[in-house]
């Protein structure tokens, strides 16, 4: 290869014949307007129900295809004036998060010093979180601290530390801070956010 035709002048070439290439063929009659103007059509046939990626707070729009009472695909929506159609590696991989054959759906328990996983009851497993909620922010409750030689009111726990799902929508994430910073919970943060 030459070593004074640089990257710069290839880009600058190519960019030059492809401009020179579309003022031809629009030179020869052809028109680009109905390529522009044609609908763009999901690729799998089904009923179209319009979605929100459950990812994240942007809130992408999504189409979910549904047929037989069965969801068959989920594409990116192109009426959303969010994202246009486009969504990104975890919004296009949004069909595996609800149809996936290894997907848990169970309660799935680990004892302390157990080798071994054992399905609980939904009911049972919250009863467990919230005693050990309950215990360890009682234990670790923090009414008020000295600053300064001054006692200032701080009402907080540093034993619980919050970590949310990426999945989990906004609403939820609302609900769910509220809940924290009531009960004196100060580390808080989310997947969608690392």
């Amino acid at each position: 290869m030459n070593p004074t035709f640089s990257r710069r002048k290839f880009l600058l070439t190519g960019g030059a014949l492809g401009g020179a290439v579309a003022a031809e063929a629009v030179g020869l009659g052809f028109d680009p307007k109905p390529l522009y103007a044609q609908e763009r059509r999901p690729i799998k046939q089904g009923k179209e129900v319009p979605s929100v990626c459950p990812y994240c707070a942007v809130g992408c729009g999504q189409i979910a295809m549904v047929a037989d009472g069965k969801l068959i695909d989920i594409q990116g929506n192109y009426d959303s004036p969010i994202s246009e159609g486009t969504l990104c590696p975890k919004g296009a991989a949004t069909f595996q998060l609800a149809v996936n054959p290894q997907r848990w759906t169970k309660v799935k328990y680990r004892a302390a010093n157990s080798d071994h996983w054992e399905d609980l009851e939904l009911e049972t497993a919250m009863d467990m979180i919230a005693e050990r909620y309950k215990k360890t922010r009682e234990e670790t409750f923090t009414a008020t601290r000295e600053v300064s030689g001054e006692q200032k009111k701080v009402n907080h726990t540093l034993g619980i530390f919050s970590l949310g799902g990426a999945t989990i929508d906004d609403e939820w994430n609302y609900a769910h801070q509220k809940l924290m910073r009531a009960t004196g919970v100060v580390a808080i943060e989310n997947q969608a956010r690392i």
